[in-house]
Formats: structure tokens, sequence, C-alpha cells
């Protein structure tokens, strides 16, 4: 309990000292949420003195006041233009790395000061319990009546993405955003990530693979729970022990025996698994893996990066199965997106469809190496079993009872090779939020040509491709991991008045 009363809006202090300046935004943010959380507490006993209970987000703001040029090989770090720019911040705890190093670039890039304040922004009493309490259900009726007279409430109005969507429009007075998302909308994120796959927000990684099947996520539990066994190869060691846990739904952590870990006792399962379950292969830098089985559609791929996007992840890859519309395709067979058509619909009011969704070099290249490297074939041979081409996602998964020559025409027409659910989705919103991103699917069926994705037909694909397909993803995000983080953000997906954070 803390009886100190929250800062008020306003300037705490100027930083040159990247260090300095996140120590004040901590500061500013534990005594606002700890107000908060203790004046809930009381009127959860009754308590109704003093009034409306109200705490705010800190912010950071840079004044720039040179347009010089500065180090832009880096695609972010760095302001476009003299003026005002600033965001709000939650979780300083959580995102301590990521805002030590845009604080250090700012500061290095522009020569100026960093100022920490107190913003006018109000912090909803949900957002202030950061494990998700559901304070409604502390509430009898009466006293859940009274709770918005006394204490801020979410407002949809004050987390929307007009700063990613490039449609923000301040005037030309106005102070410019620093980051994409302010603090209402990443708290909105946090605690739905943690409703959607019943893992906390600290256990994610910087490198996410989402797959559609089951199949997978067997696959990548058996292969994190081996990595966590001890071992007597000393090569084999060194590489498990570049990662300390693995994590899955219902934050049931297992610990690293190559580091010293025990052998805990055996964990209660969920009962009742979540909408898109995450599990986590955990290094200590954060630069572990991440699986998401987000299940068919592209509803619930716009969902979950919607909401990992705020996490700010180094890149994600989406990894499943797909129809293969080429007859010289067989099932088994790789397909590499280097380009997607989008039927999915859930983007269009965030992503013009005439905006392009461009490969990406780096991630193009780390996804070949990692066929090449674990089918042991390279060159013209790899074209036996993989094909790089235009990926088709659509919302409509019983798309071939219709009419098959009106998608087969289409299907011509924009030379694709396979067909999806999920990819075009996954890729678009990556394009969207600045996340590097990529697609690698297996062809599980071929309905153009009489192979059918029924019960039984596709047994022997399964069984002989899951696990292969699932190392090479692995594989990438570690060959993405060793090129540095330098390389990855590609200025491709930094837009013309870009905000300076990652």
């Amino acid at each position: 309990m803390t009886d100190k009363a929250p800062f008020q809006p306003g300037s705490a202090g100027r930083f040159t000292d990247a260090k300095a300046a996140l120590a004040c935004v901590r500061d500013i943010y534990e005594r606002n949420t700890a107000y908060l959380r203790d004046r809930f507490a009381a009127y959860t006993q009754g308590d109704e003195e003093g009034g409306r209970n109200r705490a705010y987000y800190p912010y950071v703001r840079l004044t720039a006041v040179s347009g010089a040029a500065v180090d832009t090989r880096l695609s972010y770090g760095f302001v476009e233009g003299v003026g005002v720019h600033s965001i709000t911040v939650t979780r300083p705890d959580l995102f301590e790395r990521y805002l030590l190093e845009q604080f250090t670039l700012l500061l290095r890039n522009h020569g100026v000061p960093l100022e920490v304040g107190v913003s006018e922004e109000a912090i909803p009493i949900h957002f202030a319990f950061p494990n998700g309490m559901y304070v409604e259900g502390d509430l009898p009726p009466d006293r859940l009546t009274k709770l918005p007279d006394l204490f801020d409430l979410p407002d949809l109005a004050r987390m929307d993405d007009t700063i990613v969507n490039g449609t923000f429009d301040g005037g030309p007075d106005a102070v410019k955003p620093l980051a994409l998302f302010t603090a209402p909308r990443v708290d909105f994120s946090l605690h739905r990530l943690r409703h959607y796959t019943a893992t906390a927000p600290e256990h994610f990684q910087n490198f996410v693979l989402f797959t559609n099947y089951q199949f997978y996520v067997d696959e990548f539990i058996r292969l994190s729970r081996e990595v966590m066994e001890p071992t007597g190869d000393a090569d084999l060691a060194a590489y498990r022990a570049q990662y300390d846990s693995f994590v899955e739904p219902g934050d049931i952590v297992t610990t690293n025996q190559n580091l010293g870990g025990t052998v805990d006792a055996p964990a209660a399962r969920l009962m009742r698994m979540p909408q898109m379950p995450a599990y986590h292969l955990k290094r200590p830098d954060g630069n572990g893996i991440t699986l998401v089985n987000i299940g068919v559609g592209p509803s619930n791929a716009k969902t979950i990066t919607d909401h990992i996007a705020v996490l700010r992840p180094h890149a994600w890859l989406m990894l499943g199965h797909c129809a293969g519309l080429r007859h010289t395709q067989r099932l088994g067979d790789y397909v590499l997106a280097h380009g997607y058509v989008r039927e999915d619909h859930v983007l269009d009011a965030d992503l013009p469809l005439w905006v392009p969704v461009p490969a990406l070099a780096e991630v193009q290249r780390a996804l070949e190496t990692a066929v090449e490297r674990v089918t042991g074939l390279s060159g013209f041979d790899l074209k036996s079993i993989m094909r790089t081409g235009t990926v088709a996602t659509i919302d409509n998964r019983n798309w071939e009872l219709r009419d098959h020559r009106e998608p087969l025409m289409r299907f011509s027409q924009s030379r694709a090779i396979a067909l999806d659910m999920e990819s075009a989705t996954i890729a678009a919103n990556g394009f969207r939020f600045r996340v590097p991103y990529g697609t690698l699917l297996c062809v599980s069926d071929k309905p153009m040509h009489g192979q059918l994705k029924l019960p039984g037909m596709a047994d022997r694909f399964y069984r002989e491709r899951v696990d292969q397909h699932l190392k090479i993803g692995v594989l990438a995000m570690e060959l993405l991991r060793e090129h540095g983080m330098e390389t990855l953000h590609s200025r491709k997906l930094r837009s013309l008045a870009e905000v300076a954070f990652q």
C-alpha cells in the first residue's frame, strides 16, 4: 500500500542519459498506478472519500531544433524535421530494454535532452492492474454502478490506430507522435493477449511463428521440452543453453536443466485451452521464439497480430498449410510467398488494397537458407520441393463450392500458386505495424486437381512433413537473430513521415 498522492500533469525533468530518463518514467508509472490500486482497494471496502480518483500516464517528449542529417542506416531512432514529438508510455518494467534502446538512439542522433513528465492522459482503472485483475468481479452491483463516477474506464476513442495507419492529423502545429502506439492502446492489447493466449505478455519473445494447425504446436512442444533436457553432447548443450525456459498456456514454466534448472513437479494443465494458445521458447534477452496457434481464418490472424504488434517484435512468420494451385505441385511441397492476393477483407479499412505488400529480402533469404539446411537440397534441386510465388488469401473456406470457373480465372490472372486464409493477413499487418514478415507454407491439398482435404487423404503428408516444416521455421528465426537487427528492420516498412520508435 502507498499513501503517496499521484504525480500531477507537468514536466518532471530533462535528461541526457537514457537510463535516468527511463528511471523517471518508471517512478511516475509505479506511483500513479499504485495510487489507483490502493484507491480501488479502499473503494471495495466502501471508502468514497475524496471523490474522483485519477492518475495519469508518463510521457516522453523530444523537441528537435535542427533538421540536420542523422545516421539513417537504421530505419528508426530519429525524428524527421524540427518540432515537438511526444508519446505516452506504459509498463516500463515490460518494455525496459526496448525503451532504453529508443531513448539512447534519440539522444545520440539529435543531441538534445529528452523531456519526461506526467501527461494529461488518465490511466483507466483496469489498466492499473498489469496482471489483468478483473476489477468488476470484486464489486457488488450497487458499487459497480458508481465505478465510472470515481475511476476512469477504458475509452475506445483514446486507443485507435490512426498513428499506425498513417491517418493521424493533428494539424501543422500539433505535437507529433513519437511512437506508433499510445499508452492506452498498448495496455488494451497487453490485456487482450493474456485473454487470447493464456500467457502473460512478459513471456512473448521477439521472434514469432504463427500456425494454423495443432500438428505444429505438438512438434514445437516436443522440440522445446527436448531443449530443456540435459545432454552430454558439448555442441548440443551449447545450442540448448541459449534458451533458458519454455512456457506453455497457463504460464506453466519448464526451466533448462543445462543451465542448472531443476525438474519441477508437473504443473496443473489448463482445464480449457484459450482461443489462440501461445508457447514460448525463451532467451534471457527476449530474442527467443514464440509460437501461436491462430486457428483458421483471417479474423484470428488480424486479431492476434493487432495485439502482438505493441510488443514490437523483430519478425513474425506464417507457417501453415495451403492449397496448391498448380498441377506440378505435390502434397508436401513448400511455398515461399513473394507476393499476396488480399481477399481476406479484414484489413481493407486499415490498409487499402492498392498498397503493395512487398517481400522482404532478409526474411526471404533466411527462409530459403533454412529450407536448404533442413532438407539438404540447394540450387536447382531445391526447386523440386519448393516454389516461390504469389499466395492468395481468402475469407471463404468453402470457396470450392462456388462456380469454379470464376476463382480459377482470378487465380490464373494473379499467377497465384497457393491459397490459404491467413498469410496475406499476417503479412499485411506486418507491413502496417512495421514488423518484418514472411510466409512459408506446405501444400496439403490440390482441390483444382481432385486432391481434396478430406480425412485420411493427407495422413502420410502430416507424418512426413510437419516436423521438418517446424524445424525450418525455427531455424529461419535463429538465422534472422544471428544476422542482427540492424539489417532486419527494413526501411521498406517506414512511411514518409515516420515515428522515431522501432
